[in-house]
C-alpha cells in the first residue's frame, strides 16, 4: 500500500492509507469470509483502497451514539469502520453476487470529528422481473469459451463498480463516469439475468473447456445488450484518458466481447449463428503489423 501510493506520487496519503486498510482487513477476518483481496483502483489523483471479502453481509455503519476515545480508536483496530471513516475522503462497500468490496479514498489527514459518511451499493434490490407477457427472443451462441466468458464476466463487473464508484466519490472531476454508470445501470438486468451464467457454470462442473448456451431474451433487453459493444469501446477510451489504476480490455479480451455480444445483434437481425473462432496467434501478429 505504502509502495503504491509513493509510486504514484501520493506520498501524502500514505498515513491514512496504512490506518485505513488496516481496519478493513481486521474487519473483513473478523467478520466476512475468505477470499480475502486488497488492491489500488481509481486513479492516479484519486486513488481508491479495497478490501473485497466473500461475504455479502452489508458492514454495519459507524454510529455517532457512542463515541470512541481518541487515543483508543486510532491504536485499536476492529472497532467498527470509524477509524476508516477519519481516514478517507470518501468510502463504503459495493455488495455483489459472490461478496463484498469495501472501499475508501484515503485523505491526506485524519479528519476530527465523524469523517466521510459511508454508502453502501450494489446488488440490493428485491426479486428479478419476470419475461412472462413480454416478446421474447431466443439466442443460440455456439462454442463459447469458457475461460473468456469468465474474463469477461470479471472485467465486466470490476469496470461496473469502477464508474460507480469514480461517479459515487468524484462526480464532478469525472462527469463521464456518472455517465458511464447511468449507461451500465440500464443494462444491469439483461447482463446479469440474460448471458447464460447458469449453463457456464453447468459446464464447469463438467470440466468442459467451452460449451453452447442458449439465452431468452426479451426484445428491448436484446436491443439493449447490441449498445454495449460500443460502450465497452467508450470505456476503454476513458480508463486510458484518465489514466485508471485499473487497465483497459486486451486485445484477445475485445475479440471475444465483440464476437459475444455480437451474436445477439446479429441473431436479433434474424442472421444464423456464428460459432467462435479464436484466430490462430500467427493470424493476430501479422493483422497487428500490417
Amino acid at each position: 500500500m505504502v509502495e503504491t501510493c509513493v509510486d504514484i506520487g501520493r506520498e501524502d496519503l500514505v498515513e491514512c492509507a496504512e490506518l485505513g486498510v488496516s481496519e478493513l482487513v481486521t474487519n473483513a477476518l473478523l467478520h466476512g469470509a475468505s477470499p480475502i483481496q486488497v488492491r489500488v483502483r481509481g486513479t492516479q489523483e484519486h486513488p481508491r483502497v479495497e478490501v473485497r471479502d466473500g461475504s455479502t453481509t452489508p458492514p454495519t455503519l459507524p454510529s455517532n451514539a457512542e463515541p470512541i476515545d481518541e487515543d483508543d480508536l486510532l491504536l485499536t483496530f476492529g472497532r467498527g469502520l470509524s477509524i476508516v471513516a477519519r481516514s478517507a475522503d470518501a468510502w463504503g462497500a459495493e455488495i455483489e453476487d459472490d461478496g463484498k468490496v469495501v472501499w475508501f479514498n484515503p485523505a491526506s489527514g485524519f479528519a476530527d470529528g465523524d469523517g466521510a459518511e459511508g454508502t453502501i451499493t450494489g446488488i440490493l434490490e428485491g426479486p428479478r422481473e419476470q419475461l412472462e407477457g413480454q416478446d421474447l427472443i431466443e439466442f443460440d451462441i455456439r462454442d463459447v469459451p469458457l475461460t473468456s466468458y469468465i474474463a469477461f464476466q470479471r472485467h465486466y463487473r470490476e469496470l461496473r463498480r469502477e464508474v460507480r464508484l469514480l461517479a459515487l466519490a468524484h462526480e464532478s472531476d469525472y462527469p463521464l463516469a456518472k455517465n458511464l454508470s447511468d449507461l451500465f445501470g440500464s443494462l444491469e438486468q439483461p447482463l446479469r439475468d440474460g448471458m447464460g451464467a447458469g449453463q457456464i457454470e453447468a459446464a464447469l462442473a463438467a470440466g468442459q473447456t467451452s460449451t453452447d448456451v442458449h439465452v431468452v431474451m426479451d426484445t428491448e433487453a436484446a436491443t439493449t445488450v447490441g449498445r454495449f459493444i460500443e460502450l465497452l469501446d467508450l470505456a476503454d477510451a476513458f480508463c486510458r484518458e484518465e489514466r485508471l489504476l485499473s487497465l483497459a480490455r486486451t486485445p484477445e479480451q475485445q475479440r471475444f466481447q465483440e464476437w459475444f455480444l455480437g451474436e445477439f445483434v446479429r441473431q436479433t437481425g434474424g442472421e444464423d449463428p456464428v460459432p467462435w473462432r479464436d484466430p490462430a496467434p500467427q493470424q493476430v501478429r501479422q493483422t497487428s503489423v500490417s
